[in-house]
């Protein structure tokens, strides 16, 4: 046998965030405190009727079966009745509603269900990473789709490059993708965006694959992020998917959903029921508790993200580094300090790291056109993050970065 990698992780690129996590890890160890906004990974506890449920639910000896692959009933039919109360969209909870293990195992199991090798699908770049991943690994192609990774709301230049990228496509798309509001560029869209899209789909005879995991994480409380499926007609070739870990603190119980057209659910469930027998019944029960509950808890977490937004924009911008103030998501994408761009995204965060103790991820992990930014989670605390302004502020007041730095070439994200 040959030492050759297996076709499939030859597609994968380099793993971007690798090296910035080996530099983490290493300081760590040397027992140094990094103050770490890389990893979207909440850190708020799980409301109590959540966590309550679970262990009521667990104590019942039925409960340690196997499950529903597609999800218990009482968890699609909540799952059903927060589209109607949050959207005012009917979905059918039996035929265009299926639970999965957190929204990415959705997305990486919907393209493995409906990709032949050699389809094309266009994802949004930067986006979070298994928009096209899913698809790579499926042996699907992928077409990147280039937008202004700005501050600001995405306009009519987004489907200008979307129907070049259609024109000068072979084969011609099979599905395209968004994700508003936006990982990891914070970005959001209107009812009016979404109309615009299903119109380009019908046009061109595409799927939409919507994500909409951040669809309860934002900050203006007389704007809340809208669903595609309230198009009229978008059931007939969107589908959307939604996850509990932001909404509800509860990133490790790996729980979310997709809800849509008929033959895509279909498809996801068809294939789920061949991979995985669903999560924890117990789990699935208080994630319905969860959907089925007060919604004080998810204004609560909101307010706590908006907290710790402003105190990320507040005090970095007395330390000299201006940051967007994002409108939604969990994250903060900030443009590199200018005297820092030549080095890069990677290189500029290593520094980060190496010098002010603060772990943020490069926006060339998202895709290249992410790069001259970087991504910051909103995962410390107030105190936290005013500790990591005032280690930036002597970081960048601490003299023009050396020559060596100055002339260390960007990495770029390879993709297939």
């Amino acid at each position: 046998m040959t030492n050759e990698e297996f076709h499939r992780i030859k597609r994968l690129p380099p793993y971007v965030f690798e090296e910035v996590n080996r530099l983490k890890a290493k300081a760590r160890a040397a027992g140094e405190d990094i103050i770490d906004f890389g990893m979207g990974n909440p850190d708020m506890p799980t409301p109590k009727h959540i966590v309550d449920k679970l262990v009521e639910t667990v104590h019942k000896p039925r409960t340690n079966r196997y499950s529903a692959s597609r999800g218990i009933p009482g968890l699609r039919r909540a799952m059903a009745a927060y589209y109607d109360r949050r959207f005012g969209v009917r979905i059918d909870p039996e035929t265009e509603v299926v639970a999965t293990l957190g929204s990415k195992e959705g997305f990486a199991n919907l393209a493995q269900a409906i990709t032949t090798p050699g389809d094309l699908v266009i994802v949004p770049n930067p986006s979070y990473p298994i928009h096209a991943y899913g698809f790579i690994i499926a042996g699907a192609n992928i077409r990147h789709l280039p937008v202004n990774a700005g501050p600001g709301p995405v306009g009519d230049e987004f489907f200008v490059a979307l129907d070049k990228a259609i024109r000068h496509s072979a084969p011609p798309p099979l599905a395209f993708v968004l994700n508003y509001p936006s990982n990891p560029t914070a970005q959001i869209v209107d009812l009016d965006f979404y109309k615009e899209a299903v119109r380009f789909a019908r046009k061109h005879d595409m799927f939409i694959l919507s994500d909409l995991a951040y669809a309860e994480i934002y900050f203006d409380e007389n704007n809340p992020p809208p669903s595609i499926l309230q198009v009229e007609g978008a059931k007939d070739l969107a589908v959307e998917f939604q996850s509990l870990s932001k909404t509800y603190a509860m990133p490790g119980w790996r729980m979310g959903f997709a809800a849509g057209n008929q033959r895509l659910i279909h498809a996801l469930t068809r294939i789920k029921s061949y991979l995985d027998y669903g999560a924890f019944t117990p789990i699935q029960v208080a994630a319905a508790a969860a959907l089925n509950g007060p919604e004080s808890c998810i204004d609560e977490i909101r307010t706590i993200y908006r907290s710790r937004r402003d105190a990320l924009v507040e005090s970095m911008g007395r330390a000299g580094w201006d940051i967007p103030s994002p409108p939604a998501t969990m994250f903060a994408w900030a443009p590199i300090p200018e005297r820092f761009r030549n080095i890069g995204s990677m290189e500029f965060s290593k520094l980060l790291l190496t010098e002010a103790k603060v772990a943020v991820s490069p926006g060339v992990g998202f895709g290249e056109y992410g790069e001259g930014y970087v991504r910051i989670g909103l995962v410390e605390n107030e105190q936290r993050t005013r500790q990591a302004a005032r280690n930036v502020r002597k970081f960048l007041n601490a003299g023009e970065i050396d020559d060596d730095c100055a002339h260390i070439p960007e990495k770029k994200a390879v993709h297939s």
